[in-house]
């Protein structure tokens, strides 16, 4: 089965490719079915602008669509940047802009109050634009004090997932698949496509 993925960003692609590879499910970009991938996210949920984009990128291209809406929420700033995350720090922030703006923010927060979740809601969408499937995958942890480590994206660098003291770029890609909030919910999406599959035929 082609799934559209509606994604430009790679990393978030190349996770959801491991995860689901062996499932028999190609997974295609939006530049590499040559759709426009632009959907304007003005839900204030991620689970809003997940279902909107699944949906919408279905009609345009007439493929079954997946959508992930996911970003971090900060207790000690009252869930920011939330669905802001990847433009917390403006309309073309770099991860490293957000993760300094985001440091800025909790630079007098004390160690015990920089709790912090990843967050990852992924819709899929029939071809005809109806939503099938809908999961909020989460990670709970806290935000470091500076960043650490070379693997991962956005703000991976600075948020410790808990249990470990490593941050999330200091994890290796099955660490960090087998904990992220995205790997919780891509997990939910297996089974949903394995039960889907076991499935009788009607006719």
């Amino acid at each position: 089965m082609k799934l559209l993925v509606a994604t430009t960003n790679r990393g978030k692609l190349a996770e959801l490719r491991a995860m689901l590879g062996d499932l028999g499910v190609e997974l295609v970009s939006v530049h590499d079915a040559g759709i426009d991938g632009e959907v304007v996210e003005d839900a204030d949920t991620f689970e809003g602008n997940a279902r909107k984009k699944a949906s919408e990128l279905a009609l345009r291209s007439g493929m079954p669509s997946l959508a992930d809406d996911s970003g971090l929420e900060v207790d000690a700033i009252d869930g920011a940047p939330g669905v802001y995350s990847a433009r917390y720090a403006g309309p073309s922030a770099t991860d490293t802009d957000n993760v300094d703006k985001l440091l800025v923010a909790l630079a007098d927060v004390p160690d015990g109050r920089r709790g912090a979740r990843f967050r990852c809601v992924l819709a899929l969408a029939s071809a005809s634009g109806s939503i099938e499937y809908v999961t909020d995958g989460r990670c709970e942890g806290s935000i470091a004090r500076a960043p650490r480590g070379v693997n991962g994206f956005g703000y991976d660098p600075v948020f410790v997932p808990a249990g470990d003291a490593r941050t999330m770029a200091e994890l290796s890609a099955d660490e960090k698949n087998s904990r992220s909030h995205r790997g919780a919910a891509v997990r939910e999406l297996r089974s949903y496509f394995v039960a889907a599959r076991s499935k009788p035929s009607v006719g």
